[in-house]
């Protein structure tokens, strides 16, 4: 009985096998069920159509798992996009600030420096050539090529105004030189405005009764009386013309300014030595062609004997100055050559 049953369900479970491969249809016309002849066309169709739906699903499963989950190479590459945007960010902020530095130095240069020394500006083509070019194209470069065509253009500009400061520098040193230069005090002590004896201008010469071109200023003083230099310089010559100028000392100031100390007692100074405004260079005398102790003082420009009395602007009020220059305009007589 046993084994009647086991063969009994062997023979249902194949023939349930078999039923599974195998399709029938119902033919309503001979009312009979009639077996599904399969092509093998359609066998190939249905295993393809079954890949391209599996890829299908596999592929939109991919898609929304990389969407979801980065992979570590992906990440990678976006911290470091991330930290690029960081650090040109940054980079980009620095540029900005030293541009805006740099234009505050240019416009002291023009504006302040330039003026001071009386120097022309730099010209506008030198100094914005190179910006106006770089900027046309900027919008077709990456992010990373402006910014560096930014930073190359700051380089640019940082070298022209180098060489504008290293002017400007040179013009400081030479103004400070000039201003040194310039004689600009009296050349013996006159606090009470009283010594002077005869100014710049057709006078009577005191030996020949003659009128006659004066080229200086004649400081009256007694012997001995200390003589200062009126700027700073070398002295150039020590002379001693005693049918002129006496014993004479002859200083050279540079840019093209020349003074002379004649009628002196004595000096004691020598030719080639450096010597600063307001240092002592001799005594007053009464040497030369000379009718009384006095020092005579010249300064020349380029060559050309000027008016002394417009070269005492460091030690006079305005108001004194207004008394030197009317005791010089008097139309007496020299006290010497």
């Amino acid at each position: 009985m046993g084994l009647k049953c086991s063969n009994v369900a062997a023979f249902f479970s194949t023939h349930a096998k078999t039923m599974a491969r195998i399709k029938y249809y119902f033919d309503t016309e001979s009312s009979e069920y009639i077996r599904v002849q399969t092509r093998t066309i359609d066998v190939v169709i249905n295993a393809i159509g079954l890949f391209l739906f599996s890829s299908g699903i596999a592929m939109i499963i991919l898609v929304a798992y990389s969407l979801i989950i980065k992979s570590p190479k992906e990440s990678r590459l976006t911290n470091e996009l991330k930290e690029m945007e960081f650090n040109y960010s940054e980079l980009n902020r620095s540029v900005v600030y030293l541009t805006e530095i740099l234009n505050q130095i240019e416009n002291r240069d023009e504006q302040i420096y330039r003026i001071v020394f009386g120097t022309e500006p730099v010209n506008y083509i030198v100094r914005h050539r190179a910006r106006s070019v770089e900027k046309l194209n900027s919008k077709r470069l990456k992010v990373i090529d402006i910014l560096n065509t930014e930073v190359d253009e700051l380089k640019k500009k940082l070298y022209i105004e180098s060489l504008s400061q290293d002017e400007l520098f040179q013009l400081s040193v030479n103004k400070e030189n000039l201003y040194a230069a310039i004689p600009a005090i009296q050349p013996i002590s006159n606090k009470q405005l009283d010594a002077i004896a005869s100014g710049f201008g057709l006078r009577v010469h005191p030996v020949y009764k003659v009128i006659r071109m004066h080229f200086g200023i004649d400081f009256a003083a007694p012997i001995g009386t200390p003589i200062y230099a009126t700027a700073d310089g070398e002295i150039n010559s020590i002379e001693e013309k005693f049918d002129t100028y006496g014993k004479m000392i002859v200083m050279d100031h540079g840019y093209g300014y020349i003074t002379r100390y004649a009628h002196l007692q004595e000096f004691f100074v020598r030719v080639g030595q450096k010597i600063k405004r307001g240092e002592q260079i001799g005594f007053v005398g009464n040497t030369g062609l000379s009718t009384a102790p006095h020092l005579h003082y010249e300064i020349l420009i380029n060559g050309k004997q000027i008016d002394p009395v417009h070269y005492f602007f460091n030690d006079l009020t305005p108001k004194e100055y207004e008394k030197v220059v009317e005791l010089a305009s008097i139309k007496n007589q020299s006290l010497g050559n």
